[in-house]
Order: structure tokens, then sequence, then C-alpha cells
């Protein structure tokens, strides 16, 4: 019987699925943090709208409608599931916090430096205003220390499966 935990038991040791594990940092990063993004569009602090992700190809003055607001919450979701594979992926090896920050600097330069201007999806960095920048930047940062820290937390510390074995 197979258990439909991040965990499956393998020998005397636990060892985590990383899709399923993945799946869940992913959502829980974007939920808490897109919750907490959301709360910042909401108190002026940024003027790029929750939505931002579908700015190409909608109306800016329909974006703050809830509609899209709730498409731009399950789109961070969502992308958030993709960083937490990219990330997992390409930088799973690496411990501490350092390693999380970079990737959610790395996120936020890719969509307000790179990509995002180009599709119009935010403002070019002229116009976005400080306070934008700013608080994107922050946020963007502890997301993907969220991402980076669960990830590499899971999959580099041995200390829960060290101290099983020993007591075994």
């Amino acid at each position: 019987m197979e258990r439909h935990s991040a965990q499956k038991r393998q020998g005397d040791r636990n060892v985590t699925e990383p899709v399923v594990y993945c799946l869940k940092i992913g959502f829980f990063a974007g939920v808490i943090w897109g919750a907490v993004r959301w709360l910042a569009v909401a108190m002026n602090f940024t003027r790029v709208p929750q939505a931002f992700l579908v700015d190409p190809w909608v109306r800016r003055s329909a974006l703050y409608h809830v509609t899209w607001q709730l498409v731009g919450y399950a789109l961070f979701i969502g992308m958030s599931i993709v960083a937490a594979f990219a990330y997992y992926l390409v930088f799973r090896r690496f411990r501490g916090p350092a390693a999380g920050i970079a990737f959610g600097l790395g996120w936020w330069a890719l969509l307000y430096l790179s990509i995002g201007p180009m599709m119009k999806a935010v403002p070019p960095l002229g116009k976005i205003g400080w306070n934008s920048l700013i608080t994107d930047m922050c946020l963007f940062t502890v997301w993907g220390l969220f991402i980076g820290y669960s990830i590499a937390y899971e999959f580099n510390d041995d200390s829960r499966r060290e101290f099983k074995l020993a007591n075994v």
C-alpha cells in the first residue's frame, strides 16, 4: 500500500517525493505571498496590479476588477509552482537562504526589468515609481527565500533522518 504523502519509506529512511513536494511548496508560496502582494496593491504600496501577468492581453482598466484580480492571484500561484520546480531543478543543492534570496531577486529582475516591460505587463523602469519597485522587490525576495529555503532544507538537511537512524 503506497502512501499519498510527500514522503515514502525506502529502507530505513524517509525519502521526499520531489514532484509532490515542489507542488506543495509552490502552491503555498503562491497563496501566502500572492495574498501579501494583493494586500500591498490594496494599500497602494505598488502601482503594479495583482493581475499584471495578464496585462498584455487585458485592458489595464479591467485589471482592477475583482475577477481579474482573482485570475492574477491564480496565475501568481501557478507561477510559484513553476518557480518551485525551477528552483528544485537548478538550485536544490545550495544550502542556506542566500540562493533563495538570489532566486527571488532574479525573478523580480526578469519580470520588472526584462520581460515585463517588453511585454507591457509592468510599466517601464522610469515610470514605475520607487515605491512599486522596492515593494515588489522585497516581496519577490521573501517569496524566493520561502521557495528556496523550503526546498534546500528538505533536500539537504539530513539531521531528521540521522536522528531516526540513530534511535533504531
